[in-house]
């Protein structure tokens, strides 16, 4: 169980011992049940806090687009100096008058009328203009909009389920790590209470050899033994540190943190039958699939929609200042008031096929949802059957290591009493406190796999959730 345990307890704790390096200590121990720890993980989170933002967002990402068909005002004040007027050319219409009544006069002879079209350059309008004006606009109709904002609530729902699987995992994750520390635990103080025994035995068999009634090779196989139960010992020690700040890791907490578990293994609770009624909709990942096929639906009804005429009313009141002099803001002064109401029909016609291929794109994107939702039904299907399976096969094979264990502390505890009257001999304990530790071992790899195969068979019967 070290051995596999010990590289997924070291790549998770890595980046966390990075991260809270330069972290306050604290000396507050903080009692903790499953489902504090779950509950502080859902608060605490990165991932879980970062879902929750999201879902924020969506919900003004509504509040946007809702906006858009709301009256729209603005305000806005221009002053303008025309340093160069522009200049705008006339033809001559002056010219031909004036000569015409000098020749009907015989004033002057009709050859000094002057030959082709001459014109007159002339600037219109003043130096200096202010303008102050208040514009309004308003949605009528609008087909994209409305299917549109309908798009954007079901996105707002898209963003709740993320947030929901992302809890779903956060729990996954607390679970295992919660059970493995108390595995370890319990890991823990059956090694101690081995070592404790084999310490006493060391010692009797020590001081039979030294009066004489047992031989030094006795000792020295005990010797061994001792050594290597305080090894594995310390190493389930260090374990179990390890798998401490895995849990505050998980958890979103300080590593350097204090916590006490207060749950215990329940063994009624791993032994329940699942539930083999198997219900898609229970899995958070068909509801998501579900919500984004809604949202490809919208999406072509809204470009379908963008067919459709769509009608803007508006009005815009100005007021202008003419001056030839700097005297915009002089009180008393002359503005021009105007006042403009109207509305506007806009009726596409054509766009090159854009709307179109938008709505193909949008019905392929629907299809390979459909597709999706069938594979996941297939994958969910499989998913529950295999982990029962799993379930069953690690409940059983737990359960026979425990009697495999608890056989083995028989032989290991009748095999002392026979060394201890001398009908049995010191190589026969030894032998037994080998099997004993290995088979202590076996069990808590079973116990810990079935914990892993009951959380990932409630995940996969849609269950685990908080």
């Amino acid at each position: 169980m070290l051995r596999k345990l010990l590289p997924i307890f070291l790549a998770a704790l890595i980046p966390a011992l990075a991260y809270t390096q330069t972290a306050p200590d604290t000396k507050e121990v903080m009692q903790l049940s499953l489902s504090q720890a779950i509950d502080y993980a859902l608060s605490h989170k990165s991932e879980v806090v970062d879902a929750q933002i999201d879902q924020k967002i969506a919900k003004q990402k509504v509040r946007e687009i809702t906006g858009s068909g709301l009256p729209q005002l603005n305000g806005s004040f221009e002053l303008q100096d025309f340093i160069v007027r522009p200049t705008t050319v006339f033809p001559d219409f002056l010219s031909p008058a004036v000569y015409g009544v000098l020749i009907k006069e015989n004033l002057v002879p009709s050859s000094h009328f002057p030959e082709g079209g001459a014109s007159i350059p002339v600037q219109f309008g003043t130096k200096y203009n202010g303008t102050i004006g208040v514009s309004a606009s308003q949605m009528i109709f609008d087909g994209s909009f409305l299917i549109g904002l309908k798009a954007a609530k079901v996105y707002t729902q898209l963003a709740q389920k993320m947030t929901d699987r992302t809890r779903i995992d956060v729990v996954e994750n607390i679970t295992k790590a919660y059970y493995g520390i108390i595995i370890n635990y319990q890991h823990k103080k059956l090694l101690e209470a081995n070592l404790a025994r084999l310490q006493k035995i060391y010692d009797d068999t020590k001081a039979y050899n030294e009066a004489g009634f047992a031989e030094k090779i006795d000792v020295d196989r005990l010797k061994v033994q001792l050594t290597n139960l305080t090894v594995e010992n310390e190493k389930v020690e260090r374990m179990l540190e390890i798998s401490r700040d895995l849990l505050k890791f998980q958890m979103g907490m300080l590593v350097t943190s204090e916590i006490r578990l207060t749950d215990t293994l329940s063994y009624t609770a791993l032994a329940e039958e699942a539930n083999a009624k198997i219900d898609s909709n229970n899995r958070i990942e068909y509801s998501i699939l579900k919500t984004q096929e809604q949202l490809y639906a919208l999406d072509i009804k809204r470009n379908q929609a963008g067919y459709l005429p769509s009608i803007n009313a508006y009005g815009t009141l100005s007021s202008q200042a003419l001056r030839n002099d700097f005297t915009i803001f002089n009180p008393g002064e002359q503005w021009y008031a105007s006042f403009i109401l109207g509305a506007k029909l806009n009726v596409p016609i054509f766009d090159g096929f854009q709307k179109s291929a938008r709505i193909q794109q949008a019905k392929l994107n629907l299809l390979k949802v459909n597709n999706d939702e069938n594979n996941l039904k297939n994958a969910i299907d499989f998913q529950v059957s295999s982990s029962q399976i799993t379930y069953d096969n690690a409940f059983r094979t737990m359960d026979q290591q425990k009697q495999n264990m608890n056989l083995a502390q028989d032989v290991a505890r009748v095999s002392q009493v026979k060394y201890k009257e001398g009908v049995g001999s010191n190589l026969e304990v030894v032998t037994a406190e080998t099997e004993l530790r290995e088979a202590q071992s076996n069990y808590f790899d079973a116990l810990y796999n079935l914990i892993i195969a009951r959380t990932d068979l409630l995940k996969a019967e849609g269950k685990l959730a908080k």
